[in-house]
């Protein structure tokens, strides 16, 4: 998705999000941006391993019933 944007398209962005937002804010928006994105990052590997686990443990079975 952010493939197709660009340098041109990053450059205006950025340019947009200072004038809207302010030189002070900007850092405070980054950082809030960049620990949602952590959060989310970390919360989708615990879900991808709780599913690798269940099916771990599905696969065990199937193999003592066999």
């Amino acid at each position: 998705m952010l493939s197709n944007i660009g340098v041109p398209g990053l450059i205006l962005i950025l340019l947009l999000a200072l004038i809207v937002f302010g030189p002070k804010k900007l850092p405070e928006l980054g950082r809030a941006v960049g620990q949602t994105l952590s959060e989310f990052k970390k919360s989708t590997r615990e879900l991808t391993s709780d599913i690798v686990e269940e099916i771990d443990e599905v696969k065990k079975e199937v193999k003592k019933e066999v």
